[in-house]
């Protein structure tokens, strides 16, 4: 065997042992018993130990040196990218650092969790503060040597390879001013209807797994569970989602489920020849995101697509208060005021993230200590969106991100936004009568141009690229304010 060959064999054990540790992760937001906290911590410190060990093995950059890009195919070299970026990261950080890391973060989630059921932000704090000094510390080791050494952009490469605080934060400067003159106007519109009454629970996931069909899930390889916050988890054979009910808001569960299934569809057509290796996942969270948010938006919420949807809730729960069609369609894009980002409107969404973006900026370069939070959050919350926050539930504890050290994730919810309104405009360029099968229920020919555009290529080019390829032109945020602009301006009557 070929250093290569012999690279590409231990990689695939990497990735399956990474595998375990995830539908651990899966586990611990499903179905495992509440008790069972300290263990899991200590379980996901032990594989955490062994991922460590093998993903800063001298070999692997004995292995490194020893192979030439010119010997390669494209599929080759886009491996070899994606481990040598991996190895450098991981041999910055200390085993006993990484182990650290995945302990507290682990047993953080869980406390988290009774907090934020609690509304007790100072029960969570000290927990909190001890996530916080550890992913200081990973920045501090991983910007070593880095020509940006900056902390926080360190941490986002975790996320976006390639990304930078600066330019997302010019891009998002370019995002808010129409954002806010939109909302602005929409707010300042009479308003539709929303649903009224009560939706069984069991009804909802019926109609959740029909949707999900609807968009291309593969049940063979997945599953549909309930979690207090919806995500996806795994790739290849295993990609399982999560969901959540209100017996008041059936657009909860229905939409949370369209978003977890983009992601879900991205994993499950990479061409199975990339499984188990660098290219057998979504290359970015910023591309990852683009196709949650073009299923659940642009298709999932569509004119054509929720006339199919109304059909169906009639079907299961009778009379909920909207007349027809158009009403629906309107009920379904209301935008109102709110505290919580995974349930906000499209014109809204993006004012969320940009909040999170620059207070954990804040947090890991020090300039915002943990017990000073709440008020930072309110404060700049009654700010943007004119609410004074409520409890914290509704404030800096709703979103599980930062209690599991996820910094630098949230801007790529956002990019992901601007990535999702490209890939819009290219696919109704490509496929004019789109809508004809969204009226019917019928996501294929949208499904499988992303598929065939995106999708099916994981990991093979850089983010950006990714997006540049299967979109034909540079991205930018203009095509998804373009959509925002014409999409309510109509429905609110501007």
């Amino acid at each position: 065997m070929t250093a290569f060959d012999d690279l590409m064999a231990f990689e695939r054990e990497t990735q399956a042992l990474a595998s375990i540790a995830g539908r651990l992760g899966w586990d611990q937001e499903t179905v495992m018993p509440r008790g069972a906290t300290a263990q899991r911590g200590e379980e996901f410190a032990a594989i955490e130990n062994v991922l460590h060990a093998r993903r800063t093995n001298p070999q692997v950059g004995d292995w490194l040196a020893a192979i030439s890009d010119a010997d390669l195919d494209a599929v080759g070299q886009a491996n070899l990218r994606h481990i040598r970026r991996s190895y450098a990261r991981n041999t910055k950080v200390p085993a006993k650092l990484a182990s650290a890391l995945a302990k507290a973060t682990s047993l953080s989630q869980g406390v988290w969790a009774e907090a934020r059921a609690n509304d007790d932000f100072a029960r969570f704090a000290p927990t909190f503060e001890e996530v916080v000094a550890l992913k200081r510390e990973e920045a501090a080791a991983l910007s070593q040597g880095a020509e940006q050494g900056d902390l926080y952009d360190a941490l986002l490469q975790d996320y976006e390879p390639g990304g930078s605080a600066a330019d997302l934060a010019q891009m998002f400067g370019a995002l808010r001013p129409r954002l806010v003159e939109l909302r602005d106007k929409i707010l300042g519109a009479d308003q539709p209807a929303g649903v009224t009454g009560t939706f069984d629970e069991a009804a909802q996931m019926a109609l959740a797994h029909e949707v999900a069909s609807a968009f291309g899930y593969d049940f063979e390889l997945g599953r549909i569970d309930k979690a207090v916050h919806p995500f996806s988890s795994g790739s290849g054979q295993d990609v399982r989602i999560t969901t959540r009910t209100s017996a008041t808001d059936p657009f909860n569960c229905l939409y949370s489920t369209i978003h977890e299934v983009g992601h879900a569809a991205y994993e499950q057509r990479i061409d199975d020849a990339h499984l188990l290796t660098p290219l057998g996942a979504g290359v970015s969270m910023g591309v990852h995101e683009s196709q949650s948010r073009i299923y659940e938006n642009q298709l999932g919420r569509s004119r054509a697509f929720t006339g199919w949807l109304f059909g169906r809730m009639r079907d299961r729960f009778g009379d909920f208060g909207i007349a027809n069609e158009d009403a629906f369609f309107a009920a379904v894009n209301r935008v109102t005021p709110g505290y919580i980002r995974t349930e906000s409107d499209e014109v809204q969404y993006n004012l969320h993230v940009l909040l999170r973006f620059d207070l954990e900026r804040q947090i890991i370069a020090g300039d915002l200590d943990v017990a000073d939070l709440p008020e930072a959050w309110n404060a700049r919350f009654e700010a943007d969106f004119g609410v004074r926050v409520d409890k914290v539930s509704n404030g800096c504890l709703q979103d599980v991100h930062w209690p599991v050290g996820l910094f630098g994730y949230f801007p790529t919810y956002s990019l992901g936004n601007v990535y999702a309104g490209c890939l819009h405009q290219a696919l109704r360029e490509a496929v004019p009568d789109l809508d004809t099968g969204l009226a019917k229920g019928d996501t294929s020919a949208a499904t499988t141009w992303l598929g065939d555009h995106l999708q099916t290529f994981g990991g093979l080019r850089e983010p950006k690229d990714t997006i540049r390829h299967a979109c034909g032109f540079e991205p930018s945020e203009a095509p998804l304010l373009d959509y925002l602009e014409a999409k309510f301006g109509a429905i609110y009557g501007f």
